[in-house]
């Protein structure tokens, strides 16, 4: 990590800065903790809420359900999930998780054996699962090193404060701009989100 965090530096002298002030980064560094379904459930919940909305949210809902596996989501009323803070569309998201674990249709226990192609045609497959929850679970819990989430917002701000620039970059152009740090791109992406903070 050390080794690829300079190269990106002298890719682009912009980053030594942030690079050098923040934590090394710990993309890829470490078995996840929870399952890949569960960090789903947990991404779902998250989506479009504050920090600690979502941490309120993901408390009531493993009391509601116990352990968060397949089985245990699948017994659940839409009204108890509505009844832990979820919207409906995030119910139902959840459910289909649930299902196509069930059913085998995603095999949630060996997405971590895909290529980043395979993981992101079998999760955006799924209702409700758009292109930002499968970037951030890729980067997260498979520990990919080459995603470039140009739809998350933290990254583009990120970028925009570390390159002074006056006017928003759309997510095309912020893609295009990442071509040259293949194949470590989540690391940079992770930097922008440190940027934010510095």
């Amino acid at each position: 990590m050390r080794k690829i965090v300079q190269e990106i530096a002298h890719t682009d002298k912009r980053f030594a800065k942030v690079i050098e002030t923040s934590e090394l980064c710990d993309i890829g560094t470490s078995n996840p903790e929870r399952s890949h379904f569960e960090t789903l459930v947990s991404s779902v919940i998250s989506q479009q809420l504050a920090t600690a909305a979502a941490r309120t949210i993901k408390e009531r809902f493993a009391v509601e359900c116990g352990k968060i596996t397949p089985k245990n989501v699948a017994a659940m009323e839409i009204e108890q999930m509505r009844a832990a803070g979820l919207s409906g569309a995030k119910a139902k998201t959840i459910q289909g998780l649930a299902s196509s674990a069930l059913d085998k249709s995603v095999d949630f226990k060996k997405l971590h054996e895909m290529d980043d192609d395979q993981v992101y045609k079998s999760l955006t497959s799924l209702w409700g699962i758009g292109p930002w929850t499968v970037d951030m679970f890729m980067m997260f819990q498979l520990g990919r090193l080459d995603i470039w989430p140009t739809g998350d917002l933290g990254v583009r701000r990120g970028w925009e404060k570390l390159h002074k620039l006056s006017e928003e970059i759309a997510p095309i152009e912020l893609e295009k701009k990442g071509e040259k740090f293949r194949p470590h791109r989540s690391i940079v992406a992770w930097y922008c989100w440190r940027a934010l903070d510095i």
